[in-house]
């Protein structure tokens, strides 16, 4: 399969010397707000650094996958500190080779379930079961046709057993996915809900926090850029692509078989001459 580089207009991808400091001043100006209530966002060193290695291009699905899955496990382990409650449980402590002392612990007190979006949430979910191995782990699969999100995969049982569920998306952009999940745990029965995701726009997070105010959002960084076709800027690019090794498709002619493109291609050659 032969690659193909797309050119993104300048204006897009860079602002032009005229407008560079009013671009500038407006990004400014947005990273000064103050986050929406309910979002946190780290500001560890070695996740700005290990977020910088995710957004690289020269990064390879396999590095991809695991500096995803580190920044993951400290996002979940953040995440899990602020949703999360104990309660006491009685336990043993052995003493010696064979006497044990009575003690009274803790274990987590809620049933927890993790809901990666397919399928770039993939890539989240093995970190998150290893803070929470006894976690329930549930798929919703969705695409976007244009902006807008569309369901295609949902197999959540009828009855919900969780009182918290992590939901994991690399990536929250335009955030019409993230509400659309949200409004699906919600109409299942989960209480309490808390988003975790590497990068998120500005957009996005002030969109979902006002039609859901009652969620929680962890966060690596947030972009305050969005693109014309709702990506963030300068974001990672496309996080399931990147995960699993698969190119972009660039047109419809490389949905076709490779042998119905050779035809083609004998076609055009033969009426040319």
């Amino acid at each position: 399969m032969i690659s193909k580089r797309i050119d993104y207009p300048t204006s897009v991808l860079r602002p032009s010397s005229k407008d560079s400091s009013i671009t500038q001043k407006t990004m400014k100006d947005k990273a000064s707000k103050p986050l929406p209530d309910r979002v946190f966002m780290s500001s560890h060193p070695i996740l700005s650094h290990k977020i910088s290695l995710l957004r690289s291009s020269a990064t390879s699905p396999a590095n991809f996958r695991s500096t995803l899955r580190e920044i993951t496990f400290y996002l979940g382990y953040e995440a899990t500190m602020r949703s999360l409650t104990t309660k006491p449980v009685a336990l043993t402590v052995p003493m010696g080779k064979s006497d044990h002392v009575d003690y009274t612990g803790e274990q987590l007190a809620e049933n927890v379930a993790i809901v990666p979006i397919l399928r770039s949430g993939l890539g989240m979910v093995d970190p998150m079961l290893e803070l929470l191995p006894s976690a329930g782990v549930h798929h919703i699969g969705m695409y976007k046709r244009g902006l807008m999100p569309v369901q295609y995969y949902n197999r959540l049982p009828k009855q919900c057993d969780f009182d918290v569920a992590f939901i994991l998306d690399p990536v929250i952009a335009t955030a019409c996915t993230a509400i659309s999940v949200v409004g699906i745990l919600k109409k299942w029965g989960v209480e309490k809900i808390h988003l975790i995701s590497a990068i998120a726009s500005r957009e996005g997070l002030d969109k979902i926090t006002s039609l859901h105010p009652d969620i929680d959002i962890t966060v690596g960084t947030v972009d305050t850029e969005l693109t014309a076709e709702g990506t963030c800027l300068p974001g990672l690019g496309d996080a399931g692509d990147r995960l699993f090794g698969t190119p972009m498709i660039v047109d419809d002619e490389e949905l076709m078989h490779p042998s119905k493109r050779r035809k083609n291609s004998i076609d055009d050659s033969t009426d040319s001459n």
